[in-house]
């Protein structure tokens, strides 16, 4: 073994660590002390390779006589995590005329001049980065040099140690690029990540007998079950055999050729190899191989590439077979990975053909027909045909529409807008803030500029995954919630030490929900239950009444259909807690804005047109979000408050009957100050108590306060007096704390992330420093007030698993997220819960050192 200052022979003893070599250099040490086939092996340290970006190189000779005499070479990037990328391989370092002759004597004039003239090509465009123009068809190696001398006015060189020299420094100045520092701190690196190069003896994939290279993996990418997949290229290089035409199966296929067929010994052989590296590394490996002569080398091993569905399945199976801890395995699944899980994707291996960009407001993928309305919609759905929503922005009165459709796609809006909220509640895709598309919903064309126009009935694709709009159908994976899914869900449970709850405001929703496991709802809405056709009627009658008498008429008709709502929403959940959120939008959004809808409410109504209108223009606000709602609805107009809680007492006599008791939580929104409370509270008990009397039955209920406003977090603690609970509406109080419109902000809120205005856009990620300190302080004073409140976030923001970990900080209770961002909650919470019970001890990882 050879080490210098600069560089180290990698042996299964010398000095190789992740943190000071890269994650490759130290997956080839452990090959090594698995005694596996790897070609002589050099690594360079992160010091030595800024070092030669600054100019200053190693002892070249002395490195090169590390390996057999007249061997070629291969230079690959060793970061310290595999995602964080770096320069692409360079191989076959030492090509000369020499070399070529002695290649040619020994391996065939084709075969060495292919391997020269490669090379050169290589070494101009990749290593010098002359224009590859000049490089590309047919060439021999003395057209290829001759290029390469007009090009560079000097010889090819000849000297291995000069494109050595020539190579390393092109591959740490890379590393050193803006555009690359930029893509891997994507990836989560750090801004000062170095990068370790490692030098390694070509196995040539070129010979006279059986000789090739291959690159092989021992799970399914697509779904982690245990399948060999893999290409192999005969008189081959590097990982050229996943892309050649050429390329044959590793195993025997029907479809084709096979390595198996001609050398089964070898596939037995790396077969062993990847049951080896799968318990000895304790993960599945994708192996990169040669054979030359039919002598098997390794030359390199990785993570195998993977979907989001294999992921967890070959996490749970290496875990299951006791290669690695339950909790280990929690660990190594990002909890956003999941999403792919839950909905359906876009196939990777599908072309996209991409109309336009959004944002990827809710994930999982759609295909369908372009409607423009939401009766549009709900006809084509009663069809049995899948159609898209296309809106210029949705509004409370798509609620059906929104139901019908495969997903939604918005000109305006962002992540928590009305459509985006609603579609991650749903499980349908959305992409909102498409900004260039042209929508003429009169006309029922689609445009955006450059590319042809659309009508209703034409088909797209959302990927709300990655916020892309795709022409027609390319093929989708389906959701996987089965197998592997439900047992991490299942550790998640027994892992986690905070609870998870979901927004459902339908008993669909908590159908929904139960199927994920939940703590109970922590949040329904239950103003989207006015949205059908029948209802919506006698709700704008109610609107509509001269005086209480006529409204409290009207209310009693929707309080039979509230009362059969929340039966069933507690049959649905078996006793488990539901938090019920008392009205809370401006009631002009049940009334019609377009002529067509006016004078039809006038029919129903039987009414004037003027009449109509006249209303409808009293009840408009210039600010309808900061107006009359929530609870000074409740304070005005307290006639719908008291049909809501008698339809909540007598739900709960009658489910609790039927089934397990039931305790219901009302929570009240929007407050502001202790009096509307008091007000509220008031009503509400006297509601109970006369339910009470008139059914001869007793039951409990809990009262709550939704906060939402600046002033709810800072007067807590006398709000508290009054609230069995707490629970915080981020999307609201993150609106009224920046004083940002959270349906507007999307149109500027990537300059201000890009500039650092703030560090994310507030709406998709808690903003612990502002809003999360208003959140501590009414926290703090709360319970301070009255120490067994009980605390929670039900907003948008709750499903992250940023927003977790302060929830689990601040001593809240639970968390209440859209359905389909439960098992992301409970997968984060349970990570948070393991890694502390492991601090300060680390939790072993493949990218970790060990020995």
């Amino acid at each position: 073994m050879l080490t210098t200052p600069d560089f180290t022979e990698i042996t299964a003893t010398a000095e190789i660590r992740t943190s000071t070599h890269g994650n490759r250099a130290k997956c080839l040490q452990r090959l090594v002390r698995l005694d596996l086939p790897v070609p002589k092996t050099v690594a360079l340290s992160f010091d030595t390779v800024r070092a030669i970006a600054g100019g200053r190189l190693p002892d070249l000779r002395a490195l090169i006589g590390v390996f057999d005499d007249g061997a070629l070479l291969s230079v690959r990037s060793s970061s310290q995590m595999h995602d964080w990328g770096g320069p692409g391989t360079i191989l076959n370092i030492g090509m000369t005329d020499a070399k070529a002759a002695d290649l040619a004597r020994t391996h065939g004039q084709d075969a060495a001049d292919a391997l020269y003239v490669g090379f050169i090509r290589s070494y101009a465009v990749d290593v010098l980065r002359l224009d590859a123009d000049g490089f590309e068809g047919p060439m021999t190696p003395r057209l290829a040099k001759a290029e390469f001398e007009a090009e560079m006015e000097e010889p090819f060189p000849q000297d291995p140690a000069e494109q050595l020299a020539e190579v390393l420094k092109s591959m740490a100045r890379a590393w050193e690029g803006t555009t690359a520092r930029l893509l891997r701190q994507a990836q989560g690196a750090p801004a000062d990540a170095g990068l370790g190069l490692v030098v390694q003896e070509m196995a040539l994939g070129i010979g006279q007998g059986l000789s090739g290279s291959g690159v092989v993996q021992f799970a399914s990418p697509e779904t982690g079950e245990p399948q060999v997949t893999g290409r192999w290229l005969p008189q081959g290089q590097g990982r050229a055999a996943l892309s050649e035409a050429d390329a044959q199966f590793i195993v025997r296929d029907p479809r084709g050729k096979a390595l198996e067929d001609g050398a089964p010994e070898q596939v037995a052989a790396l077969k062993s190899a990847g049951r080896l590296t799968r318990e000895r590394l304790r993960e599945e490996m994708q192996i990169e191989f040669t054979l030359m002569n039919g002598q098997l080398s390794i030359l390199d091993a990785v993570k195998c590439p993977r979907s989001g569905r294999a992921e967890v399945a070959i996490a749970v199976a290496l875990a299951e077979d006791g290669i690695i801890t339950r909790d280990e395995a929690m660990l190594r699944i990002p909890p956003f990975t999941l999403n792919q899980l839950l909905h359906r994707q876009v196939s990777p291996l599908a072309d996209r053909d991409v109309l336009t960009r959004g944002i990827a407001a809710a994930p999982g993928a759609a295909t369908g027909k372009i409607v423009f309305t939401a009766t549009a919609a709900q006809a084509m759905a009663a069809q049995g045909e899948a159609c898209i929503l296309v809106r210029r922005e949705t509004s409370p009165e798509d609620i059906r529409g929104m139901h019908a459709a495969q997903a939604i796609l918005t000109e305006r809006g962002g992540m928590t807008s009305h459509a985006a909220v609603i579609a991650r509640g749903l499980g349908l895709p959305c992409v909102s803030g498409a900004t260039r598309l042209q929508l003429d919903a009169r006309k029922k064309m689609l445009t955006v500029p450059g590319r042809k126009v659309f009508h209703e009935g034409d088909i797209i694709t959302v990927d709300g995954s990655t916020g892309e709009v795709l022409v027609g159908a390319p093929p989708l994976v389906e959701p996987a919630l089965g197998g592997a899914f439900a047992t991490l869900m299942d550790w998640a449970d027994a892992a986690r030490d905070i609870g998870v709850r979901a927004n459902a405001d339908t008993p669909e929703d908590a159908a929904m929900a139960q199927r994920f496991g939940v703590d109970g709802i922590g949040l329904c809405r239950t103003e989207h239950m006015f949205f059908d056709s029948a209802r919506l009627t006698v709700m704008r009658e109610m609107i509509f009444a001269e005086n209480p008498a006529d409204r409290a008429a009207a209310l009693d008709r929707l309080l039979p259909m509230q009362r059969a709502d929340f039966i069933e929403l507690f049959r649905m959940m078996q006793g488990q807690p539901v938090t019920i959120r008392l009205f809370d939008p401006p009631l002009h959004e049940f009334l019609p804005g377009d002529r067509d809808g006016i004078r039809a409410l006038a029919e129903a109504l039987d009414l004037p047109v003027s009449r109509v209108q006249a209303r409808i223009e009293s009840l408009q606000e210039f600010n309808p979000m900061l107006g009359m709602r929530g609870v000074r609805l409740g304070v005005t107009v307290p006639e719908i408050y008291e049909m809501q809680a008698r339809a909540i007492f007598e739900a709960t006599i009658k489910a609790s009957r039927q089934g397990a008791p039931v305790v219901p939580e009302i929570m009240i929104p929007l407050v502001s100050a202790r009096r509307e409370v008091e007000l509220v509270k008031g009503r509400i008990d006297a509601i109970a108590a006369e339910v009470k009397s008139k059914t001869g039955t007793e039951f409990t209920y809990r009262l709550g306060v939704m906060v939402e406003t600046p002033r709810a977090a800072l007067r807590a603690g006398e709000i508290a007096e009054h609230s069995a609970f707490l629970s915080f509406g981020t999307n609201d109080l993150t609106q009224m704390a920046y004083g940002l419109s959270r349906d507007d902000a999307g149109r500027f809120m990537s300059a201000y992330v890009q500039l650092g205005v703030f560090p994310e856009d507030p709406f998709q990620q808690l903003d612990i420093d502002g809003v999360g300190e208003l959140m501590l302080l009414g926290a703090e004073r709360g319970r301070h007030a009255r120490p067994d409140l009980m605390l929670s976030i039900c907003g948008e923001h709750a499903g992250h698993p940023a927003t977790i970990a302060f929830s689990r900080k601040a001593g809240f209770d639970y968390v209440s997220c859209s359905p389909f961002r439960v098992p992301v909650a409970k997968l984060a919470a349970a990570q948070l819960s393991i890694q502390d019970k492991h601090l300060p001890q680390r939790v072993e990882t493949l990218h970790e050192d060990r020995g």
